[in-house]
């Protein structure tokens, strides 16, 4: 049965039958070709059987593996390598189908490679998942052919691989080697001008272009020859918060990720960054209730425990209590803080019922409140109306784009910082953000 299931036939061996069938038709009206029709028929049957023989005289022809991280990243690309040896003694041409979890619905993962007698193929593709959790990786099935091409033996590689889903460590490895390179500006984020100096002096430098000229230390220059300026460290030991908002309306989708996957991986990113700059970073996940708290903290381990939390979280669907979550950061933060709120408000009705409890956490903490841009209303809004129906649709896609930028003036009007993004651009503002409050002396 084994030998049975492992054979399949070529498209070629098809073909070369239809033509037989053709010729042996013809043959009945030209009983001449009836030899000829027989003797080929003849020479494909010995033809199909040497392939067959060539490819089951070896029982281990072929083997095949898969390599990748142990962990894969939510929403960025991650390689996967197929390693491919020929163990026959004749160069084989093959098919490679990977199983792939059912989480990416792709049927299409079919490789097509030679590989040469006794030699090692390898096939890189990237896989780019959307939610997190565990996936389950199935067999690696390669469908090896002789030069002849007739006959096809599949190998099945049995790899069951259940690897999991975190966020965004990719993109947390990027910002990280630009804030400690002091080269974010290179990935989008801007360089914020300093307004006073909160901050304890660290070296003198040489001046670069963007240096405030107030630093420009003259005593120095004038011994060096060259302008140089004070470096100033900035304050260090502040908590960062990131309050991440697990209600229905994170749910939905941009671009396969969701609104709680961007807020996550953009958490992910920014604590980092600020354990990199010597903060303390800490987690809140509430809807309905308060999901988890994890206090902030310096350690070692922290952003370990950080990307653990985050990879547990799960969708919620009901509505968002902030009295609760008003409540908790009154009663579990004490120190003065800044807090990362990561929510979204579609409408300002929905932003004005929250507001008391937003303005009461700005009392006493540095409340940034970053939501989205809902960038299927501007493709719409770009689109010109052709009719009466697109006119009302456009007038009222106009209304909610109108009511996200009032829920930025009316936040900014009782002191809180607001941050109205598009979920690309998430991570980018975020640590713009951080930078210009931190730069400011504000945390």
């Amino acid at each position: 049965m084994q030998l049975i299931r492992s054979l399949y036939f070529t498209n070629r061996l098809y073909f070369s039958l239809a033509s037989l069938v053709c010729l042996f038709v013809l043959a009945f009206f030209m009983p001449l070709l009836l030899l000829f029709a027989k003797v080929a028929l003849g020479v494909l049957v010995l033809l199909a059987l040497l392939d067959f023989l060539l490819l089951y005289n070896n029982r281990q022809g072929m083997f095949a593996s898969r390599s990748m991280q142990e962990k894969l990243s939510n929403g960025s690309d991650n390689d996967v390598y197929l390693y491919l040896e020929n163990k026959y003694n004749f160069p084989v041409k093959t098919e490679v189908i990977d199983e792939l979890p059912f989480q990416f619905q792709k049927r299409d993962s079919l490789f097509k490679t030679a590989v040469a007698k006794g030699r090692t193929q390898v096939i890189h593709y990237t896989l780019r998942p959307t939610k997190r959790g565990s996936y389950l990786f199935g067999a690696i099935n390669v469908y090896a052919m002789s030069p002849l091409q007739l006959v096809k033996r599949r190998f099945r590689f049995a790899q069951d691989q259940e690897v999991p889903v975190y966020p965004s460590f990719v993109q947390m490895r990027q910002y990280e080697l630009m804030a400690i390179s002091n080269r974010l500006q290179e990935f989008g984020v801007k360089k914020v001008r300093r307004i006073g100096h909160s901050s304890e002096f660290e070296q003198i430098r040489p001046y670069v272009a963007g240096d405030d000229q107030r630093t420009i230390n003259w005593k120095a220059s004038a011994r060096k020859a060259d302008l140089m300026v004070n470096s100033y460290q900035d304050e260090k030991s502040q908590q960062v918060y990131c309050l991440i908002d697990k209600g229905r309306v994170m749910q939905m989708p941009f671009e396969g990720l969701s609104l709680l996957d961007y807020a996550i991986n953009a958490s992910l990113v920014i604590s980092n960054i600020a354990l990199k700059k010597q903060d303390k970073a800490g987690i809140i996940t509430f809807s309905n209730k308060i999901s988890n708290l994890l206090p902030a903290q310096r350690k070692s381990d922290q952003i370990r425990r950080i990307m653990e939390l985050l990879y547990n979280q799960r969708t919620k669907y009901q509505e968002t209590d902030y009295e609760r979550l008003y409540a908790t950061v009154r009663s579990k933060i004490k120190q003065r803080s800044l807090l990362l709120l990561f929510t979204n408000f579609e409408t300002l009705n929905g932003a004005q019922r929250q507001l008391p409890y937003l303005r009461a956490l700005a009392k006493h903490h540095l409340l940034v409140v970053i939501f989205f841009e809902n960038t299927e209303l501007h493709a719409l809004l770009e689109k010109p109306a052709n009719n009466t129906a697109e006119v009302y649709t456009k007038a009222i896609a106009q209304k909610f784009d109108f009511d996200k930028r009032q829920i930025v003036k009316q936040l900014q009007q009782h002191g809180i910082h607001a941050i109205l993004t598009p979920p690309k651009q998430l991570t980018v503002n975020t640590i713009n953000k951080y930078l210009e409050l931190k730069s400011r002396g504000l945390i």
